[in-house]
């Protein structure tokens, strides 16, 4: 049996657990019984059933779990909600009692809120008032998801829907692929490089070890050693240094090391010229990332920090609120956030006590150097005699950045000259015009 079929029974299993949850309330709904539902839930010890480990990731308990199935139903098995179709013989329509809603394009019952605290208490509102809660959870769970679409119905009458992401993990075991929205203003960030492909100074590489160890052991501080009341949820860490010196790079290849979507928000395309738009931006950012094991990467920051300044006017004074609400919101984030500045000096030194690391990407020295050529040059094209890289290395202070554009170009022309050696002119060339870009001559 495949990983879908075992997980597919699983969740047929459960829902006919539901379905005997459902026929009882009905049941004793029309016959004005009262009394206790006599089916418990089952216990699900599967492993790598994706449905389990949803579960079981997400700590859900019994009620929490006859809301996700309801709103699963509709998904997977919309029959099993046809016995709520039921007809009111005095008034030949389906009872309000059970809320649902229907809508042309699906033919079958829709449950609502207030289907599930039916399902959950009864008929009597005094005990539905009792789950109100439970629903409550799971939207801040990010579990289920508020309809996009505004239907102006009353509050427990709005459809019940699992989030994206929960339905995608349920049924797949992953989550949804997020793509760059205006929804969602941010990019997966990924690299075909490896972590010893990395070239950093040995100050910046003994720095990211804290880094490094925060995703497999940051849960044990809270959870055995309790030291919760100390210190916040989540890490964050301040990479500055000169533009071309791997901060990105860093930020992608710890993402991959401990097996964690990185996702990039360039700040400079953020930042909004418009009062209260950055704010909700940034929102956006942070709600997608809830409850989700992600590393944010806020990129360009001097977009956002070099605003910083006194307040001379109305303009200044909505700069430094978008530059606070972005370092308190950090603060309480319990993913692991990176911010990346060319400058320190525009961080304002009240800010910097938030970060856990301040770690400094330098320019690369002369045997940093060195080994960037080195690692930048394809193994299948060859270097021109007149070339040494040690020479050059020593001469020309480029970043990492800096270089892979020196070789980028050197290795075009030789292709375009249809010849496996590159040439040193076309090497000086390159180099040349990274010191243009910086404005310095050779």
């Amino acid at each position: 049996m495949s990983t879908y079929e075992q997980n597919a029974r699983v969740i047929e299993d459960d829902l006919k657990w539901l379905q005997s949850i459902i026929e009882y309330r009905i049941e004793n709904f029309i016959t004005k019984q009262t009394g206790e539902i006599d089916a418990p839930a089952s216990d699900i010890n599967e492993t790598g059933v994706f449905y389990a480990n949803f579960l079981q990731e997400r700590g859900l308990t019994a009620d929490e779990r006859k809301v996700v199935l309801l709103a699963l139903a509709p998904e997977v098995q919309p029959e099993l909600l046809d016995r709520f179709f039921i007809r009111n013989n005095t008034f030949d329509k389906i009872y309000s009692e059970f809320g649902g809603i229907s809508v042309p394009s699906f033919n079958g019952f829709i449950p609502t809120h207030k289907t599930a605290l039916f399902v959950l208490g009864g008929p009597q509102l005094s005990e539905q008032l009792k789950y109100t809660t439970v629903l409550d959870q799971l939207y801040a769970a990010k579990i289920l998801t508020k309809n996009k679409t505004q239907d102006y119905s009353p509050a427990n009458h709005r459809k019940l829907t699992l989030s994206d992401s929960a339905l995608s993990y349920i049924l797949t075991g992953e989550d949804v692929p997020y793509e760059y929205s205006s929804d969602f203003p941010a990019r997966r960030l990924t690299t075909l490089m490896e972590w010893q492909d990395l070239v950093l100074h040995e100050s910046t590489a003994f720095q990211l070890k804290e880094l490094l160890a925060w995703p497999d052991h940051g849960e044990k501080l809270f959870d055995e050693l309790q030291m919760g009341k100390n210190i916040q949820p989540g890490y964050r860490a301040l990479f500055y240094g000169p533009s071309g010196t791997g901060k990105t790079l860093t930020a992608a290849l710890l993402g991959k090391k401990v097996n964690k979507p990185v996702y990039r928000i360039d700040l400079s395309q953020l930042v909004s010229k418009y009062v209260g738009e950055t704010e909700k931006n940034l929102e956006k950012i942070f709600n997608a990332a809830e409850n989700r094991d992600w590393i944010l990467f806020f990129d360009e920051a001097d977009a956002l920090f070099g605003k910083r300044t006194g307040i001379n006017s109305s303009n200044d004074r909505f700069a430094n609120q978008e530059t606070a609400y972005l370092l308190q919101r950090i603060e309480v984030c319990d993913n692991m956030v990176l911010l990346a500045t060319n400058l320190k000096t525009n961080i304002d030194e009240a800010f910097t006590r938030r970060f856990q690391s301040i770690v400094h990407f330098p320019v690369p020295t002369e045997a940093e150097r060195y080994r960037l050529w080195w690692g930048a040059l394809s193994e299948r094209m060859a270097l021109d005699e007149a070339i040494d890289l040690k020479e050059i290395a020593q001469k020309y202070d480029l970043t990492g950045g800096s270089i892979v554009n020196v070789v980028r170009y050197a290795t075009l022309m030789a292709v375009a000259n249809e010849t496996d050696r590159i040439q040193y002119g076309d090497l000086m060339d390159g180099i040349r015009r990274e010191y243009m870009k910086l404005g310095r001559t050779l």
